[in-house]
């Protein structure tokens, strides 16, 4: 009945909002990027703690100050818990809410679905779920005792969390016609702990089962197959299947994107134990994918130093992709990742954690780089997926130590070489991991670099004869139209030989080069 009743609403909320949608059309993911109203959208977001959109009136104040960091989208969890605390009555009451408050910021919102998991754990799950034990099973560990976790190989459990889902996805299918939604996240940091394999009576049987088809090593056994991986594989493919019998049923009453996030492990770390086993990480991409074929994208969760390298793993797998929680939002790196993912890697969003636990001036500069990224947006967006946009910044390794070789980028006939290192600041008082920059090809010989504490030279690619900088203009771009300031022909270039982008703001400027010999 319930099944049925969600059907009915998502077919009636087509028909209702059949002529809002061909002003605002559904947002889509298209190539590597979100496209909404019709057009690619940068994503400037930020995430919101834990439990802060569990009251309207606690965020009520928030929302402002949230508009005031120049986000343009946030990142707000809604929890099975609270739309359904009695099984098949659903409240969205506080959804409705939110989107309210957020849609008088002119703020969009990515939700983020608290289902059956939330860092592995089935905190959010209704009262009704976790006391029926029965019928809705947990995962056992290698002793036989339930931990607070739903078992993905429970076929109750996954359909109460899809009907819910569906329930969700099919109110806001009626109701937010102005599209405030972009994107959804379902599920959060999906993982086994702390052990890498559930082993509960149904999970035991799935574990003596042959790898399925369309896996490396179908009809092998998964210690066969996979090794010493063997554990994390099976409980990738469950997961992964658990979370598309419910992404699936989402995107029958609303089709919006869906991404799920991974908690990242530290190098060496033993699945399970040393962080959640079986998430979507770039080395199980390949099950993910075959397994939940309604996921748009995976992404990930950084809260390590070693942001370029993860990045680039991520990027690697050639699907859209953008990072929705990059360490806490104070942290004194957040502008120079956002720069770099978008810049170097074609991410077509950044959001830091906890965005609303901002203390007053403690952003670390974030404000002023999605200020800055926002009037750049319509050259970015044009650019995104070719070689005329780059990005650079020091590679951190995850023991913190920084390297500060200098970068080539080669952006048609000029190289560019970037130093991390300010010339003009002593070494001591200089904080690397917060330099960044984004490098925007305009025309041969015309670029746009913003960003701070970078230090660029030019030269010819072919080698010969020389680049010299005809004009540096300090300035700033409004939805991408330019707006020029200073010429910094003199000592603010070294006299034509650099451009220079001060380490303690952010800083806009348009170069135009030229070759003599």
């Amino acid at each position: 009945m319930i099944r049925t009743l969600i059907a009915l609403v998502a077919f009636i909320s087509m028909a209702i909002t059949g002529a809002a949608a061909a002003d605002r059309p559904i947002p889509r993911i298209e190539g590597r990027q979100l496209i909404v109203d019709g057009a690619p959208w940068l994503l400037l977001g930020g995430e919101l703690a834990n439990s802060s959109a569990s009251s309207r009136a606690y965020m009520a104040p928030r929302w402002e100050r949230l508009a005031g960091l120049h986000l343009n989208t946030v990142l707000v969890p809604v929890s099975w818990e609270l739309i359904e605390p009695e099984e098949g009555r659903f409240d969205f009451a506080l959804v409705d809410g939110l989107l309210e408050d957020a849609r008088a910021q002119h703020l969009r919102v990515v939700l983020l679905w608290f289902g059956s998991w939330k860092n592995s754990m089935s905190s959010y799950v209704p009262d009704w779920v976790k006391r029926d034990t029965a019928r809705f099973p947990r995962a056992r560990l290698t002793d036989g005792r339930a931990i607070e976790m739903l078992s993905p190989f429970a076929p109750a459990n996954a359909d109460a969390d899809a009907r819910a889902f569906a329930a969700l996805m099919a109110h806001l299918a009626i109701s937010d016609t102005a599209r405030t939604v972009l994107m959804i996240q379902v599920e959060n940091e999906i993982g086994m702990i702390p052990e890498p394999r559930d082993r509960s009576p149904l999970a035991r049987a799935a574990w003596a089962k042959p790898v399925p088809a369309g896996l490396p090593g179908a009809g092998k056994s998964w210690a066969e197959a996979y090794g010493n991986g063997a554990d994390e594989a099976f409980m990738a493919n469950a997961y992964a299947r658990y979370t598309e019998r419910v992404a699936a049923a989402g995107k029958r009453a609303y089709p919006l994107p869906m991404y799920v996030n991974a908690a990242l492990p530290r190098p060496n770390a033993a699945p399970g134990s040393g962080y959640p086993a079986a998430g979507p990480l770039p080395k199980l991409a390949a099950i993910w994918r075959k397994g939940a074929p309604s996921i748009d994208f995976i992404a990930p969760d950084i809260y390590f130093p070693n942001f370029v390298e993860w990045t680039h793993a991520y990027a690697a797998l050639g699907a859209p992709w953008f990072i929705p929680e990059a360490n806490r939002a104070g942290a004194a790196e957040a502008p120079a990742n956002a720069l770099y993912a978008i810049g170097a890697l074609g991410a077509f969003g950044y959001s830091p954690f906890s965005i609303d636990d901002l203390a007053p001036g403690g952003d670390a500069g974030l404000a002023d780089c999605y200020a800055m990224l926002a009037g750049l947006a319509p050259l970015i967006l044009e650019r995104q997926g070719g070689d005329r946009l780059a990005g650079v910044r020091a590679p951190v390794a995850f023991d913190g130590t920084t390297d500060l070789a200098d970068q080539v980028l080669t952006m048609g006939a000029t190289h560019l070489t970037a130093r991390l290192i300010d010339p003009w600041v002593p070494r001591a008082q200089q904080h690397p991991e917060t330099h960044g920059a984004i490098v925007i090809q305009l025309a041969a010989d015309d670029f746009v670099i913003a960003g701070r504490g970078v230090t660029f030279t030019f030269a010819p690619v072919a080698g010969k004869g020389a680049t010299g900088i005809l004009a540096i203009d300090e300035g700033r771009y409004d939805n991408g139209r330019w707006h020029p300031g200073r010429r910094l022909n003199g000592d603010q270039s070294h006299q034509g030989r650099h451009l220079r982008l001060p380490p303690n703001r952010f800083s806009v400027q348009r170069v135009r080069l030229y070759r003599y010999d």
